[in-house]
Order: C-alpha cells, then structure tokens, then sequence
C-alpha cells in the first residue's frame, strides 16, 4: 500500500537549488534511511513529506488515512506542560483517552469524596479495559523510564535540552502512526539508550523515513537507503551495508562511464582543431556535442577524497594529569580524576550525559580552569580541540567572514605527507565545500555546514593530539567518512566523547567509562566487546555476592578444631583500604547532595540534575556496602 507519493519536487532557498524534479515512492513496511552531504536538503524534504513544508513545483500526495509522526531536530515543545502533559497533547483517541484518566485520577486525589469525579473515573476505567488503556498507559511510562524521563510531573521548561528531546522521541514512539518521520533520532542519547531504540524500532509495524549519522542504526533499522546527490535522489536497496557494495559498484560504473567521455571527448576536440572551418549542419551539431560533453560533472567520488595531512611531530611525553576536580556550587562533577596519555594512543570515552564528559575535555584543552589538580602538556604537543559549541568558528561569523576567508587566515598554504603543498580552497573541496560555496558567508551556512567547516579549521592547524567532544552530533555521513579517513593516516594521539559505536570502533583502540567521578578501567574495542567485557564483570560480582552470601548461611561441615579467627589477606586488606575511602567519599557527596536539594526552591531543571546525581550514588553505595560489612566484620 502506498503511503505518500512525491512527483517532480523541486525547492530552493534563495540562489541555492536544493532539489530538481525528484520523485519517491514511500510504502508500507518502506524504513527508509536519508543520507547526504549537510545542506543537501535531507531536513528539507522531510518536512516536505511530513507536509511542514511546500515545494516550489511538483505534487505531494498524502493518500487518505495516512498518519504522519514527525520528530525535527528541534522539537517545540510547551514549557508551561507537565511531561505527561505534553506526551498527552496528540489529537490520537487512545492518547486522548489516557490524558482524560490521568486528568480525573489527579482531581479526584485532591477531591476522593467528589461523586462525579467517581462515576467519570468509572467509566473510564471501563473504556481503558475494553480499548487496551492498561497496556498502553504502562507502554508510555517504560518508554519514559527507558529514555531516561522518570518524574513524569516535572514541568517542560525545567528540563535540559537533551531531556526535552527524549520526551519529544518518546511522544513520537507512543502516538501510533503509519509513517514515522525521524530527523536525527540519536543524537543527545547514550549508547545503552540507542540499542533499545533500535531494537524497540525493529519490532514496531510502523513504515519509517529518517535522517541520522549513526550507521549500525542505520545498518539494523533500514531497508532502503536514499542518498541525496546533485539535488536527485538515488535509491539503493537494502541497509547501509548493501549501499556501501552497491555505492562502490556504481561509482566503479561512473568511473569507466568518465573514462570513455574522456576518450571520446579527445576525439573529438581532435577533429575540431581539424577542422574549425566547417560551416555544415552536421558540423555544427557535432561542435555542439562536444561543447555538452565538456560541461558534464560526472560523480567522480571526490567526497571520498583520503586527506593525508602531516600531522606535527610527537614526543614521548604527552599528558599528564593529577587530582582533577570540578564543582558547579554544591554539584560536585568530579574529584581527584586522572587522565594520561601517551604516544600512540586512541581512547574512546563514553557513559551517561551530564556527568562532566564534555567539562573535562574542556579543561584537558585548556578552556576551564579546574577547582584543584595539574595538567601538564609535554613541550611537542599541539592539541586539536573540536567542541560542541563550535568557539572557534564564533569570532569568525561575528566579523561575516567567507567561508575560503576563515580557511586563509587559519592556514593559507599546508605541506601535505607526500610532500604537496595546497591551498585553502584545495582543502575545502577535499571536505566538500565547492568553489562557488567557499565565497558564501559563514552565517549563511546551515548548521551542520558550520560543523564541517569547523572540523576542518580543527584538523588544518595540523595538530598531533586530537580532543573531538561528541564529533559526529550535526556532521554528515560523508564528512564523518572523510575524517575517519583522516584519523587512519593520523599519527598522534585521539581522544574521543562519543555515543556512535561506528564512529568510535573506526577509530579507537579503548574504550573507558566515565560517570560518578571517575573512569572505570580502558577496555580494548569494538564497543560490542567492551559490552562483553562489562557484562561478564557484572555477573561475576552478582555470583560472587550471592555465593558469599549462600556460604554465610550455609557453612560448610569441617572437622572438629579450635576456633581461630581468619585475618584479612594482604589482598583483602587492599580493597577494604579503597573501599573505606570510596565510602567515606560517596557518603559526603551524598550528604552535600541532599543538602542541596533542601535548598534549591524552584529551580527545577539544577533539582532534576542533583536527584539523578544522588541516584546514581545510592546505587552504587548499595552495590559495594555488603563487600564493605564483611571486611569490616574480618578486620575486627
């Protein structure tokens, strides 16, 4: 069954064509993945099929019946709504009859006494059983929880930026729709969060059409994949592996299609030197033959271009750190943090958002002061610093610099491993940016073409030590192919605060955690392996705890002999040794955290990060406080 139809859509913003007379097909069962180079058009048509947006020409068909989610990148969402509230603001019947349970459970909690608020909640209650409500009331509030939402009361506007868009996710997984339109669904979630969408995604009937840079998402979610070039769609069947073979068929095809035009087109510039007298008609055709072959662009593969950069040379010393802590008033991120490098090394750090990732990228760079502790460079450094907030493209758009004007200034002529030297605009092709687009203003570029400019003016300085905080948020696929390519060639040190397990099994060989202050050990790649790795860990402290356990109720028989008290092993006493100071560590923060909260008002978004915070400490407490009893009873 057909879902929408798109024939001969053309738009453009201002001078800029983006699509020329494309068609698409979307049916039923379609889960198609849209890829391109950022400012392609691949937000642009889906708001065209999400009907957000009219073309300049041609006809959108939304056949009868068909139901639309869409999720942007930037969702608008009503900061006077509780989370519950905005999830139930849909015109679907079974989300409105959910809002309208909820709306009366709430009246009559503060009216129990109120007889037609009982008799409204009755019948209620016997239109959720007969529709399924139950279920689907329980289906909202694990998504919620699964999405890292759990105060289902907490008002819009107190929520973080990262908060509001798993809310805007979670309301378009619940609200039932034929055809889901998702515009970069992963970024701002973790790893852990991105596995559940995929599988969650996998075992839902819903038709998709979605943009995103992550591509085992794309490799286990899709089958189809749609690629933007040259304002035409081409369509390739199955997931983004099958596009990988069947893009290098087609470029191969492409290539041996150039080759012959450019024998022919030599043939026959021959013969126009020849003969420049000819005045006949089939002469005259012939030179305008040649004048169209000249003029051709043929898909040459030159966004896969290999940039081979000479990073500097490295020493043997990079980084060394000691007893790093950094506190916002009473949230205290971390304390006595160390973080070294040494030559050669690719880390990739990874663990939950807001535990202060991004804060110590920012201090290793140089950018945050820490509250206490040392981080010494070694002299050969030159240190490579990609951010979130793009800081060092901010000056640059303030003074409405062109894009080939920001590269200049940077880095007017760069040395090349093989001994080349190139220009500024020889390096903005390499990263995709057209002559024509190179005289553009910075301010005029979309979002996701500041990032790629910015990573280039990142990777120009020729660093040797490369800081990438979260690298693949708003690039494109392309782009990330071309940095990947970059990164195989690049001698120097990689630390990366990723959650693309693509991304990050291309590039690093650790992978270490960070969250409640503090690294966990470095864990050899692939992500898969390291999930491994972590899982086998955990089982074997549950087993452990519970065989302990089973031993203290159960001891088994021994012979007859007077009672000795075992002592503590030199291994034992270690760990009761790190444990009292992790107790005592976390028991503080804890008391700090709680005080905190005491004190906060209304500040509801800062009282959502310490409760988490506080969580995220009585969990762990809980895990080690029986280990810690039963060396403390030994040592007595």
């Amino acid at each position: 069954m057909n879902l929408v139809t798109l024939e001969n859509i053309s738009k453009q913003f201002s001078e800029r064509p983006l699509l020329e007379n494309v068609n698409l097909l979307i049916n039923e069962g379609d889960r198609i993945g849209l890829i391109g180079v950022n400012g392609s058009g691949k937000t642009t048509l889906l708001r065209i099929v999400a009907g957000l947006e009219s073309p300049d020409g041609g006809i959108v068909t939304v056949w009868g019946g068909v139901r639309i989610q869409y999720l942007s990148q930037e969702p608008k969402l009503n900061d006077d709504l509780t989370v519950l509230a905005q999830l139930f603001d849909s015109n679907s019947p079974q989300v409105r009859l959910l809002q309208r349970y909820e709306q009366i459970s709430q009246q009559l909690r503060q009216r129990p006494s109120d007889s037609d608020l009982q008799a409204q909640l009755a019948d209620l209650t016997s239109e959720m059983e007969r529709t399924g409500g139950w279920a689907a009331e329980a289906n909202v509030k694990a998504i919620l929880t699964r999405l890292g939402i759990t105060d289902f009361e907490a008002h819009m506007g107190s929520l973080s930026g990262g908060q509001r868009k798993r809310v805007a996710l979670a309301r378009a997984l619940i609200d039932p729709a034929d055809l889901l339109i998702l515009d970069e669904p992963t970024n701002h979630i973790d790893a852990d969060t991105i596995a559940w969408l995929e599988d969650y995604l996998a075992k839902t009937a819903v038709s998709l059409l979605l943009v995103t840079h992550d591509r085992y998402f794309l490799d286990r979610v899709t089958n189809r994949i749609i690629e933007i070039d040259r304002r035409d769609l081409v369509i390739y069947p199955g997931n983004y592996s099958r596009y990988v073979e069947l893009k290098a068929g087609r470029h191969e095809r492409l290539a041996a299609t150039e080759q012959k035009r450019q024998q022919f087109l030599k043939r026959e510039l021959e013969w126009l030197r020849r003969a420049p007298t000819a005045r006949g008609t089939k002469q005259k055709a012939r030179k305008q033959r040649i004048e169209e072959l000249q003029q051709l662009e043929v898909d040459s593969g030159s966004n896969q271009v290999v940039m081979a950069l000479a990073s500097r040379r490295l020493g043997k010393r990079v980084l060394e750190t000691a007893n790093l802590s950094k506190s916002y008033g009473d949230l205290q991120l971390f304390r006595d943090v160390e973080f070294d490098l040494v030559p050669g090394d690719r880390i990739g750090i990874i663990g939950p958002n807001g535990v202060g990732k991004s804060t110590l990228l920012d201090i290793l760079a140089g950018q945050l002061e820490p509250d206490s502790g040392q981080v010494q460079w070694g002299e050969t450094v030159q240190v490579g610093y990609y951010d979130q907030q793009s800081r060092g493209l901010q000056a640059a758009i303030a003074k409405n610099m062109r894009v080939i004007e920001f590269i200049n200034e940077l880095a007017p002529l760069i040395q090349t491993g093989d001994g080349r030297r190139l220009e500024a605009a020889q390096m903005l092709e390499w990263f995709m940016f057209t002559r024509p687009q190179q005289q553009a203003r910075i301010s005029a570029l979309s979002g996701g073409e500041r990032r790629r400019l910015y990573m280039l003016s990142v990777l120009v300085r020729q660093p040797n030590v490369l800081l990438l905080d979260e690298p693949t948020n708003d690039l494109d696929i392309p782009t990330l192919t071309v940095l990947e390519e970059f990164l195989d060639h690049f001698k120097g040190c990689v630390v990366v605060v990723s959650h693309d397990r693509y991304f990050l099994d291309r590039t690093v060989d650790f992978l270490a955690t960070f969250e409640n202050g503090r690294f966990s050990a470095r864990y050899p790649a692939p992500y898969e392996a390291y999930q491994a790795r972590r899982a086998e860990e955990a089982e074997s402290v549950v087993r452990q705890a519970s065989e302990q356990s089973a031993t203290r109720r159960h001891p088994p028989l021994r012979e007859s002999r007077p009672d000795r008290p075992r002592k503590l092993s030199w291994n034992e006493k270690q760990e009761l040794a790190a444990l009292n100071e992790r107790v005592a560590y976390l028991e503080e923060e804890q008391a700090q955290l709680q005080e905190a909260i005491n004190n906060i008002g209304e500040d509801y978004e800062r009282l959502n990060e310490l409760v988490g915070r506080l969580q995220n400490i009585e969990a762990e407490l809980d895990n080690i406080m029986e280990r810690w009893l039963e060396l403390s009873e030994l040592a007595e």
